[in-house]
């Protein structure tokens, strides 16, 4: 890896520390950015995600997708551990350490706003990030856009009836608009710049292989932006919640620690399915970091609705942003340097197509 990328852990935490600084520094710019929004998105938020996707879309290439039957695998995998597993796990820890645990140290009455804020997060599998963390790893592009796509499409439908069920309400009100609005502010509008770009590339190519070779330099040059984006959102989010995480430790503490438990247990549950099952590497490391990941615009978002903006609830869901980058990171690293434990491509679809001919 390139040195800037090996050393990314080190640039995430100097901007960690640059938002917590900024909001200290200049309050009245954060206040500013903060205002930024059209319908409950942060569009400041919005254009630097824009950055991050956009040189993995460049590298989608449609024509592909109608193979994607011959992989099932993967999808099966990050279904599975997105709606079986992770909302319930996650409801579990909080009821463990909120209700047992870290009884003695909260206020009475208020552990179900902790236990509520991550089912929260729990419910919302990543749907933007995951292209970064995905592009990290060298993941198949194509894959992570169906993965994805597959989450945004269940999520219209199950979202909402999780999280009641878990919460034990039946009228949670969330907000479909922000929902609808995010997808298509970090999925659409970046998917079909990176369709457009590519087709202007592989225009008048000799040959398909010369258009990939186009993309690639192409997605070689701007790559730097995506790492920029991701550092500059850091610092953004940061900056926002800066005030509240500084002012409570200790809270900030006991609510990252299922939260770590949780995003590292979820990670080696796929990463471990998909490697028993033989699943391709840029096909599982994606599939393992989806599930790993949160949409946590979509959770903060319905945290501040239905409980408030100065609720516990909705603190959780920014702490959930505080663990999740730092996670990712060392899950990503994790994830390029055990590589050889995956088939090669071409031995995972042979092995595959013997089995539908036997």
């Amino acid at each position: 890896m390139p040195v800037f990328e090996r050393f990314l852990s080190i640039w995430v935490a100097l901007a960690i520390l640059a938002g917590l600084g900024l909001g200290q520094v200049a309050p009245g710019l954060v206040g500013v950015l903060a205002g930024l929004e059209w319908g409950s998105v942060n569009l400041v938020v919005a254009i630097l995600i824009w950055f991050m996707v956009f040189p993995m879309m460049v590298g989608v290439d449609f024509s592909s997708l109608a193979r994607i039957h011959e992989r099932p695998k993967g999808l099966i995998i990050t279904l599975a551990v997105n709606w079986l597993i992770k909302p319930f796990t996650m409801a579990a820890l909080g009821v463990l350490f909120f209700e047992w645990v870290f009884a003695p140290f909260i206020e009475p009455g208020t552990a179900g706003q902790y236990i509520a804020g991550m089912i929260l997060l729990g419910a919302a599998p990543c749907t933007a990030m995951v292209f970064v963390w995905s592009h990290l790893t060298r993941g198949d592009p194509n894959y992570t856009l169906v993965q994805v796509s597959l989450n945004d499409v269940i999520m219209v439908f199950a979202f909402a009836p999780i999280v009641a069920l878990l919460l034990g309400v039946t009228d949670i009100s969330v907000p479909w608009e922000v929902l609808v609005l995010s997808v298509v502010l970090y999925v659409v509008i970046p998917l079909g710049a990176g369709v457009l770009t590519r087709l202007r590339l592989t225009r008048g190519s000799a040959s398909a292989a010369e258009g990939e070779a186009r993309v690639a330099a192409f997605t070689a040059r701007i790559k730097p932006l995506s790492i920029l984006g991701l550092l500059a959102t850091v610092v953004i989010l940061f900056g926002f919640q800066g005030e509240v995480i500084l002012d409570r430790p200790l809270v900030i503490a006991m609510i990252a620690l299922p939260l770590l438990i949780q995003s590292y247990g979820i990670f080696a549950l796929a990463y471990w399915a998909a490697r028993a099952w033989r699943v391709p590497h840029k096909v599982a490391a994606p599939c393992a970091l989806i599930g790993t990941s949160n949409f946590f615009e979509l959770a903060v978002a319905v945290a501040i609705g239905l409980f408030g903006l100065n609720s516990i609830a909705a603190l959780v869901t920014v702490v959930g942003v505080l663990v999740e980058v730092p996670v990712m990171l060392s899950l990503v690293w994790f994830a390029n340097r055990t590589t050889h434990w995956f088939p090669a491509e071409e031995t995972a679809l042979r092995r595959s197509r013997r089995k539908e001919q036997t």
